[in-house]
């Protein structure tokens, strides 16, 4: 836990979940998500200024739905219930919920009651986000109601003399339009906390976790794919234990065009980071010969990427054993790869986290293992970090293999890399990198007819993907100009020879992921 102040989070499976946390975090609250069946010592133990209980799919009486430890609310903490936890909460304390009622979905108004704590300073309606088909028919002993909706007379209630608060809509999401100040109310009126989460204090934070894992004489092998992720995790171990970092770039032979070139002056010349190089390609062609499943691709990928590091920590064993693996693990890694709520479903296996054989000779050190994308930027700009860096778009681990359906041959890398190149530099003469979360090229598994030249050709179909996100928990697909679009098709069917068709991916997330695999 952290030593700060925290908030802690009960997942019941909702999928705002993660945006709870990171608009907490924005307000320079700490926050930690758990199981929703975590222990109330376990609660108690972590000493939390609130709880709050995330919304979720499932009716509170329905068997087997997720429930809370039965000492949750006798803690004495402020708990804060959204949704199924406003729910969840009149249920377990003696209130009623019903199924089959008047179910609200999307933009609903809300009449403001009782002011009380949490909706303090809002005005007499306000616009809110529903997503309920179940209703409150009757409230706990204690309970006042604070606001209803045209469809529901108990929109939020609070019982303040337990520092019980629920609310039936989500201020979490930019659709209810004073969210943040209802967050805040429950944060700082009623919670007490004081905000003294920062990126300087987590950054001491994760120096001194680091040094404490690795102990006085450890040695960390640290992976630096020129990404955002491993630029900010190397940059803190450095911060934490100095020449005891040797940083390894593997060129697995699927990374962007020139990105080897690129890593070796970024990180020698300019930050003094010392570096190790090592082509193993061949070896990881090899690896994937005959495989087009995407998680077998993350699999096999994690396996020979370790094993390499294993090897280059015994060779240069005369410096002094390397026992540690450092990694750029982020949050939303851990959450899609390994979900809090144990039944829901596990969205893919991220090479920084399932895509790692089980046994291995190097402990894993992951330093940004708790924090979202937006605040590892923030963290790589007080680590000293230029902005063309901290600014990159995200790539993946397994690097071009999950933008390869299909079969992975260094034929089709080559056109890939050609055609993102193409991409991703229109995108720049545009001025659109900075306004575009991430953007890249698909290459598909299949084929089209097309006339070149007066000749029939039957070539590549090429995918294009860019969105909009700030947590890369939910995005939307980029409206790019279609004069645009256009530009960098006939630019990618002229110059990258074997694509004749080039597409436009307006899928957003959820129900599609970001990557095609």
């Amino acid at each position: 836990m952290s030593r700060h102040e925290t908030v802690l989070i009960l997942d019941f499976g909702g999928q705002y979940t993660q945006l709870i946390a990171r608009k907490v975090r924005e307000q320079s609250v700490y926050c930690e998500i758990l199981a929703p069946d975590a222990p109330a010592a376990r609660l108690r133990e972590a000493k939390p200024k609130g709880i709050i209980l995330s919304g979720g799919p499932d009716s509170v009486y329905a068997p087997g739905a997720p429930v809370a430890d039965a000492d949750l609310f006798g803690l004495g903490v402020p708990v804060l219930g959204i949704c199924y936890g406003m729910q969840l909460m009149v249920h377990r304390l003696g209130g009623k919920v019903e199924g089959g009622g008047r179910r609200e979905y999307g933009h609903a108004m809300v009449e403001i009651l009782h002011e009380g704590n949490l909706l303090r300073g809002l005005g007499p309606r306000e616009q809110v986000w529903m997503s309920h088909g179940d209703e409150i028919v009757a409230l706990p002993g204690g309970f006042v109601e604070s606001s209803r909706s045209d469809a529901v007379p108990f929109a939020s209630a609070e019982d303040p003399a337990r520092r019980l608060y629920a609310v039936a809509f989500h201020p979490e999401v930019v659709h209810t339009t004073h969210g943040v100040p209802m967050l805040r109310n429950f944060l700082f009126r009623i919670c007490g906390c004081r905000g003294d989460w920062t990126m300087a204090s987590f950054l001491e934070e994760a120096c001194d976790r680091v040094r404490q894992e690795v102990g006085t004489s450890g040695r960390v092998l640290c992976g630096l794919s020129g990404g955002v992720d491993s630029s900010v995790a190397a940059q803190v171990i450095h911060r934490a234990i100095g020449e005891r970092l040797t940083c390894l770039f593997v060129d697995t032979g699927l990374l962007r065009a020139n990105e080897a070139e690129e890593v070796r002056d970024r990180y020698e010349r300019r930050y003094g980071l010392k570096v190790l190089y090592r082509n193993a390609s061949s070896r990881f062609f090899e690896a994937l010969k005959g495989v087009t499943d995407p998680e077998r691709k993350r699999k096999v990928i994690g396996e020979v990427f370790v094993r390499v590091f294993e090897e280059e920590a015994r060779a240069i064993a005369g410096e002094g054993r390397i026992g540690f693996l450092g990694q750029g693990t982020l949050y939303p890694d851990l959450i899609e790869s390994r979900s809090v709520r144990g039944p829901s479903a596990t969205i893919k296996t991220h090479h920084n986290v399932g895509g790692l054989p089980e046994t291995m000779d190097l402990k894993v050190i992951e330093p940004l293992r708790d924090l979202f994308k937006d605040e590892v930027r923030r963290l790589g700009l007080e680590l000293g970090l230029d902005g063309e860096l901290v600014g990159r778009h995200p790539f993946p681990g397994p690097g071009l293999a999950v933008r390869i359906l299909g079969e992975v041959t260094p034929e089709r890398v080559a056109l890939l890399q050609r055609a993102d190149a193409v991409f991703i530099d229109e995108i720049r003469r545009e001025g659109l990198y900075d306004s575009i979360a991430q953007a890249f090229a698909v290459l598909l598994p299949v084929r089209s007819v097309g006339v070149m030249g007066d000749g029939r050709t039957y070539e590549n179909v090429l995918a294009l993907r860019a969105v909009e996100t700030s947590d890369f928990m939910t995005a939307d697909w980029c409206r790019l100009p279609h004069e645009f679009l256009a530009r960098v098709s006939s630019r990618i069917v002229n110059e990258v020879r074997g694509v004749n068709r080039v597409v436009y991916d307006i899928s957003s997330k959820p129900p599609s992921t970001i990557e095609w695999e």
